[in-house]
């Protein structure tokens, strides 16, 4: 089955896709993530980042699955969504570089809390963002971990998972986020979650 399907077209795989075809999507997936990823890592210069903007942009292809075109072309649709990705990423990039531009100034004398209270809540906002974007069942683990303050044990035990699966999930949510968020962004996430 999968070696007939590989030799479908596009247009007969979006078909596919979008009745919520699985086959349909790996072969789509094997098809363009190679070209997607360089077209990336021409634009973002830095492998990890980009391969998350092209995993970024076959989530997104799985989730709107029942409102693609066919006649559109899947081609045209990734690497739209995949610029997308790639303006997402350098907006923080620059959120990050003001933050931490701002960082630099920083006068204690003339100190504001107004400011900081408007810096706390974009920061908050970006890292729920970022949450967010989590799989579902690692933002369910994450959440449970760092904003109600279970233990691995309870959270194991509430979600019926093994304690390990629950630790592996939150390291993995870890460093997904590290690498989202960039170190500052991060520390500030640690102390505050």
């Amino acid at each position: 089955m999968m070696a007939e399907v590989q030799s479908f077209t596009d247009y007969e795989l979006t078909v596919l896709l979008s009745e919520g075809n699985h086959l349909a999507y790996t072969v789509l997936y094997e098809r363009y993530f190679g070209v997607l990823y360089l077209h990336a890592r021409k634009k973002i210069k830095d492998n990890e980042e980009a391969r998350d903007a092209v995993q970024d942009t076959f989530i997104s292809l799985w989730r709107n699955k029942l409102d693609l075109d066919a006649s559109k072309g899947i081609a045209p649709y990734l690497y739209t969504a995949l610029r997308n990705r790639i303006i997402d990423f350098f907006a923080k990039q620059s959120v990050n570089s003001r933050y931490v531009s701002s960082l630099s100034e920083f006068d204690p004398q003339s100190y504001c809390v107004t400011d900081y209270l408007i810096r706390e809540k974009q920061l908050i906002e970006i890292i729920d963002r970022e949450v967010h974007r989590l799989p579902l069942r690692m933002k369910e683990i994450f959440e449970l971990s760092r904003r109600d303050h279970l233990s691995h044990k309870e959270i194991a035990e509430r979600l019926d998972l093994s304690e390990h699966t629950v630790r592996t999930q939150v390291k993995q949510a870890l460093r997904i986020l590290r690498r989202r968020l960039g170190f500052l962004l991060y520390i500030y996430m640690m102390t505050r979650y």
